[in-house]
């Protein structure tokens, strides 16, 4: 048991811990919207089943999007969109609210319905992250890692969602080191394309230029956003 627990590739599963925490705050939300008009009695049960469903749908997805990462180009776009995933988890636009649509009901299993559905709309900046963090992994390992790591991060998006979304807003550099975390991802899958490689010596040094490349660069276009934004403002 325990050298099983140490021959896992730590680093993978505590990016996506990391990742599901920082872009799973909107399932905390969710569900919540959801579950909000449920008697009493229901809402444990429609937190539960509910959170169970998604994450059962997103291991899914998860593994599915991983696979198709050998694909030519995939892993070329699944990167550039990372970019602007880490982007927007810096500096989000003004007006971006995706909760509008969340429907509240009385109802047990339609509450649980509306929050599978609605994560599986939301998912897409999650499955990506997810993806590209686990694809780094020993392709053994890749769905254990996935579901693990998912699990680990659940309850503290379920349960613990008001404490993250109180110690983002007190230590916002979190937020910035998980933007540059996703850019950092974001650079290795994009080098990593079989596209790309032909033009580019991949060795350890190469895939860590990538990787810092792509991590400056969504950390200084979220602050350039951010700076422009202000100044219009003003």
């Amino acid at each position: 048991m325990w050298q099983w627990l140490l021959n896992l590739e730590w680093d993978a599963i505590i990016q996506i811990i990391i990742i599901d925490i920082l872009l799973g705050g909107d399932n905390a939300v969710i569900i919540a919207l959801a579950c909000r008009n449920l008697p009493p009695k229901h809402r444990t049960l429609g937190v539960v089943w509910g959170a169970a469903g998604a994450i059962v749908l997103r291991v899914i997805l998860i593994t599915v999007a991983v696979a198709l990462l050998t694909v030519p180009f995939l892993k070329l776009v699944g990167g550039l969109l990372l970019l602007w995933i880490g982007v927007k988890l810096i500096a989000p636009p003004p007006d971006d609210d995706d909760h509008a649509s969340v429907q509240a009901s009385d109802k047990l299993w339609a509450a649980i319905k509306t929050i599978i559905v609605a994560d599986f709309v939301m998912s897409l900046d999650n499955v990506i992250a997810i993806a590209g963090a686990a694809e780094q992994a020993d392709p053994s390992q890749r769905t254990g890692l996935v579901i693990f790591g998912l699990l680990v991060s659940v309850p503290f998006i379920v349960f613990g969602s008001q404490l993250i979304l109180k110690l983002l807003d007190r230590l916002p550099i979190i937020v910035v080191l998980g933007g540059g975390l996703l850019g950092w991802i974001a650079g290795g899958l994009i080098v990593g394309d079989p596209i790309v490689q032909p033009y580019v010596q991949r060795d350890a040094y190469v895939g860590y230029a990538a990787s810092a490349l792509g991590a400056a660069f969504v950390v200084a276009l979220a602050k350039w956003l951010e700076q422009r934004r202000t100044s219009v403002a003003s």
